[in-house]
């Protein structure tokens, strides 16, 4: 079955740096748009970047361009999220999930697997 199983959540510094990964299993990984998404305290599910796994072609939220990079290593089935320049307001559970389309769209309640989500604290 498919599974997406996040690490590399933790505590940072603001201005500070961290790498999210998500390994996946249970589907062709290498021929999806692969999403992250976050969730903020008392917030709802919030769009934060995207790939094409097969061209690698990404897009990201207004809030987050310039600061993060998305990627993947087909061969390792892993999506990531290189996080910099970290501000408080990036404090949230963060989700890899998986599209159900085979075009970019940024509605995350219409993503058809999520892993369990890593915890960002951007704190000083």
């Amino acid at each position: 079955q498919v599974q997406l199983v996040e690490s590399g959540g933790g505590l940072v510094q603001p201005g500070g740096s961290l790498r999210l990964s998500c390994t996946a299993s249970g589907f062709t990984f290498s021929r999806r748009w692969m999403y992250w998404v976050r969730q903020a305290p008392g917030k709802g599910l919030e769009w934060v970047s995207a790939i094409n796994t097969a061209d690698g072609s990404a897009h990201y939220a207004d809030a987050v361009k310039g600061r993060f990079t998305i990627s993947r290593d087909n061969a390792k089935n892993t999506l990531y999220l290189q996080m910099n320049s970290l501000k408080s307001e990036d404090t949230a559970v963060y989700y890899c999930a998986r599209g159900s389309r085979s075009y970019f769209y940024t509605d995350p309640t219409a993503y058809d697997y999520y892993g369990q989500g890593t915890q960002v604290t951007v704190s000083s």
